[in-house]
């Protein structure tokens, strides 16, 4: 399968002054994974393989479960291309 792009944005149900901390462990699971990704203000988003990114997905959800959420919200995004997609080639051209 061809390297793609999935963007996961977690909206944890918490007290407001939990939240960035539970958003956290979302994201801490994506840096220890090893994959490629980009933290964004409204979402991550990482590049790989599909599988594997979508069982970041749950685990990140699980981390959000295990940190005290009752219930999360969640946002995916996924971009596909039978050639594969990258990170870089959408956001170079903003880089300076």
């Amino acid at each position: 399968m061809a390297v793609c792009n999935v963007s996961l944005q977690v909206l944890p149900i918490v007290p407001d002054e939990r939240l960035y901390e539970v958003v956290d462990k979302a994201i801490e699971v994506i840096q220890k994974s090893g994959v490629k990704y980009v933290v964004g203000p409204m979402e991550t988003t990482m590049e790989g393989e599909l599988d594997e990114l979508l069982e970041i997905v749950k685990q990140a959800q699980q981390a959000c479960i295990d940190a005290g959420a009752k219930r999360i919200a969640s946002v995916v995004k996924i971009g596909y291309s039978v050639e594969g997609v990258s990170i870089e080639e959408k956001i170079a051209k903003y880089r300076q």
